[in-house]
């Protein structure tokens, strides 16, 4: 415990001998914010004919100038900072000015929470301020917080800036650094708009099991645990297709969900092993049919998001603006290598990637491979959001064949500023093709893939009592987050992203 620490805690102790709790449970109603205080203010010479009389707000304090038996303060709620007027006089009743002399003046600290009421007015500076008639402590802070200080040539230090601590204590983040809440606020944004667009469409916000018997609808490693009532190996969610899938066999026409989905792989700046995703699916729709949805439905979270189509992300100006760019896969690969893959079998596909200094493996079949080579040398060059469409069918092993292309399914991703945001398929209702599909993967799974597929016998029981023609939809909401705010790492759009074990000192102590 640091010294800090000890001497906060000894005022805690000195604020309960005064008969004050430190931790009232009694509400404390708020009745504005710093913002809508500094939009709405109207001064007038009249003090009676201003505005915001008798207000109550609370938050932070955050800094403090004492000066005899007046001091000014900065409060930090929810929404910004305001300057709080303290006098003595005005907050201490009678003779007893115990409130201020001792507890404001002495026994408070930067980061404890205190609740104001009074009245608006302007300094002779001219900065809007709240001059107290009352204050009560509504939380006593523990650890001091981490403030920005800047010396006498300008120099910042003691900036909570190390992304490691602040991705672990976010909630200190969100304190002494507020304009990250602002990525936050985008992403609610991002969801509302989604939810206006799909219920303006009558399709239905639906949950489905997050705890699955069998993990499908994706090509990933899951996560497993045990219930123990039933004695059984279930494994968290790698992706909600297939029950969504199962609704649309149930006779609903159009069903979507926010999912928090799981896939037991590495972490990076793209990945983190918990994120969200948004799945659609349509039915008696086709791909073509979904790729003009999601140009619309972006265009429109764009807007909402940022107020423009357009959006800023590092040195580039994204458009989400319709229509997008479309290329097939094979004619990506063309664009961007020269070479054409398109009749290539598994062996072809291997001399072509170790040509193109793709890493590959023995685990991988024909469609991992072009899915590699794809990736490897297409995907970072796509930065406008871009259709890549019509899949090798080893690739996706749920999405309906070809209608006009032997060897190839009827499937689109949209890339954007080099990696993917979502996955389209018009969606395989063939069971005994369905079937077939999954028994693939299992071979592919007995090559080493850990990756593959495993095979749904109740998917396929759904699927033999007919699923009609449908499109299907997923939206990864963490990397298009990232997008919509500018963000370089899925850290700094999730609030609590997964971190490795907190290495704690432990303290050494001497030997008597």
């Amino acid at each position: 415990m640091s010294e800090q620490e000890i001497v906060r805690r000894e005022a805690l102790e000195e604020i309960r001998k005064l008969g004050i709790n430190p931790y009232p449970s009694q509400t404390f109603v708020v009745t504005n914010y710093s913002t809508d205080i500094k939009a709405n203010y109207k001064h007038d010479e009249d003090e009676s004919k201003r505005n915001f009389q008798d207000i109550s707000i609370a938050g932070r304090m955050m800094t403090r100038r004492i000066m005899g038996k007046a001091a000014f303060a900065e409060i930090q709620d929810a929404e910004g900072r305001i300057q709080v007027y303290i006098n003595r006089d005005m907050i201490c009743e009678g003779e007893d000015k115990t409130l201020y002399n001792t507890v404001f003046k002495k026994l408070l600290d930067i980061g404890d929470f205190i609740g104001i009421t009074g009245k608006v007015f302007l300094t002779k500076t001219g900065e809007l301020t709240v001059k107290a008639t009352s204050m009560k402590l509504l939380c006593k802070s523990l650890k001091p917080l981490p403030i920005v200080k800047t010396d006498a040539e300008g120099k910042v230090y003691d900036a909570f800036t190390d992304p490691e601590l602040r991705y672990r204590q976010r909630y200190v983040d969100l304190v002494v650094n507020p304009q990250v809440k602002e990525a936050f606020l985008k992403r609610t944004k991002m969801y509302n708009s989604m939810r206006e667009f799909l219920n303006a469409k009558g399709y239905l916000e639906v949950e489905t099991p997050i705890l699955q018997p069998l993990y499908g609808g994706a090509a990933a490693r899951p996560f497993k645990t045990h219930h123990n009532t039933l004695d059984m190996t279930l494994y968290l969610r790698i992706a909600n297709e297939l029950y969504l899938k199962r609704l649309i066999v149930g006779g609903f026409d159009g069903v979507y969900e926010f999912s928090k989905d799981f896939r037991n792989e590495g972490m990076s700046r793209f990945h983190n092993p918990e994120f969200t995703q948004i799945e659609l699916y349509v039915a008696y729709k086709d791909y073509e049919w979904m790729m003009n949805l999601v140009e619309e439905m972006l265009e429109k979270v764009a807007i909402d998001t940022n107020g423009t189509t357009k959006v800023q992300v590092g040195e580039n100006v994204i458009d989400f603006k319709r229509p997008w760019k479309r290329f097939t896969m094979f004619e990506a690969i063309e664009h961007f290598t020269g070479i054409d893959i398109s009749e290539m079998d598994e062996t072809a596909l291997r001399e072509t990637a170790k040509k193109l200094h793709v890493p590959i493996d023995n685990s991988m079949g024909k469609g991992k491979l072009i899915d590699e080579i794809f990736g490897e040398t297409c995907e970072a060059k796509l930065i406008q959001p871009t259709f890549i469409t019509d899949y090798p069918v080893e690739m996706s092993p749920l999405a309906k064949a070809h209608r006009s292309k032997p060897g190839l399914v009827e499937r689109f991703e949209a890339i954007c500023n080099g990696k993917e945001i979502l996955n389209s398929f018009t969606e395989l209702n063939d069971p005994i093709d369905q079937r077939a599909r999954f028994e693939e993967q299992l071979e592919l799974g007995k090559r080493g893939d850990d990756e593959a597929m495993v095979l749904d016998e109740d998917f396929l029981r759904a699927l033999e009592y007919g699923m009609p023609p449908t499109a299907g939809l997923g939206v990864g909401m963490d990397r298009l987050a990232m997008i919509m705010t500018n963000s370089n790492s899925i850290q700094d759009v999730l609030f609590f992203p997964q971190m490795k074990p907190e290495q704690v000192k432990e303290e050494v102590k001497e030997e008597e």
